[in-house]
């Protein structure tokens, strides 16, 4: 047993012998702890959005942390089975580093785990392309990651699909891809049914905006109706829709095997649901993480789900 083996296990096993009320008092008294500057900016960057619960100190509102409690007491058997099908030390550590950050505070181990050496997403040692790849964009916003892509891969592509549902994200999209004949933007969402959506417009951001099941003007599809053609790479960003398009795309998970590249930090729950989702659609994949957020609160947590060798 190595020495991140030895931490997962002995922080497992603590939380095991506590009850939910002695771990929401551990939390909640570090976070008080912590420097008043310090909570104000984490405070300030969770209530902007709708993820993760309130975290207010001064009117006495911990629902985040209430919400780490939950996380932590009623899954550690699925957080070590997941820890268990991580296939690197690297995926390990990163999913210690957010469990001692949820419980501990502790900021120097998840600084330790952010990946700065490749693109966000684009690891070329777990993302291989061909000269026959298509690539699903999900939350392609301005084309960021688009442009990743295309950096990391250069011309080693057959075409790249972009779903955007953003009006102003959807013109810098068009313009930038203009000349780009491979590259298809859809001006749809991506769901789990054929349906029309709502889009919640974010104070911080539009690549934050969020899309919800109230009726609105938004078409919502599936991937498995929408592209008909074997998909190798998908990619989703979608502010929390991810659980929902991963269930309009089983087709194309269970027959292409194609390696996905999913946010799982938009609800805390999503460490442990998208993980079990995709094996219960195709168990041929191995799992990876890569981390490319900051290292105060985990956030832009990619799981990478990889055809396993034959």
């Amino acid at each position: 047993m190595n020495k991140i083996d030895y931490e997962f296990y002995s922080l497992i096993k603590k939380l095991e012998l506590m009850s939910k009320e002695e771990v929401y008092l551990n939390i909640k008294n570090r976070y008080l702890s912590l420097n008043e500057e310090l909570r104000g900016n984490i405070e300030t960057f969770l209530n902007s959005f709708n993820y993760w619960g309130k975290l207010d100190y001064i009117n006495n509102d911990f629902e985040e942390i209430k919400m780490v409690v939950n996380l932590l007491k009623n899954n550690l058997t699925d957080l070590v089975v997941f820890y268990q099908s991580l296939k690197d030390y690297k995926s390990k550590k990163i999913l210690l580093a957010i469990l001692r950050n949820y419980y501990y505070y502790d900021f120097t181990m998840l600084h330790e785990v952010m990946d700065t050496c490749y693109k966000h997403y684009f690891d070329p040692d777990l993302v291989k392309t061909t000269k026959d790849t298509v690539y699903v964009d999900v939350g392609s916003y301005i084309g960021d990651s688009v442009d990743d892509f295309l950096d990391t891969y250069l011309e080693e592509y057959k075409k790249i699909y972009c779903y955007e549902v953003t009006d102003t994200s959807l013109a810098t999209l068009k313009d930038k891809f203009i000349f780009n004949e491979d590259i298809i933007i859809r001006d749809k969402a991506l769901y789990n049914k054929k349906t029309t959506l709502s889009l919640n417009t974010s104070s911080v951001d539009n690549s934050a905006n969020t899309i919800t099941d109230a009726k609105g003007d938004i078409e919502a599809v599936t991937l498995d109706e929408d592209i008909k053609e074997k998909v190798d790479i998908i990619k989703m960003d979608i502010e929390g829709a991810e659980f929902k398009a991963i269930e309009g795309a089983k087709k194309h998970i269970k027959n292409d095997s194609p390696t996905l590249l999913i946010s799982i930090y938009h609800g805390f729950n999503d460490l442990i649901r998208i993980p079990k989702l995709i094996k219960s659609i195709n168990k041929n994949y191995n799992f990876y993480l890569r981390y490319y957020g900051g290292n105060i609160f985990p956030t832009e947590i990619v799981l990478i789900a990889k055809k396993k060798a034959n």
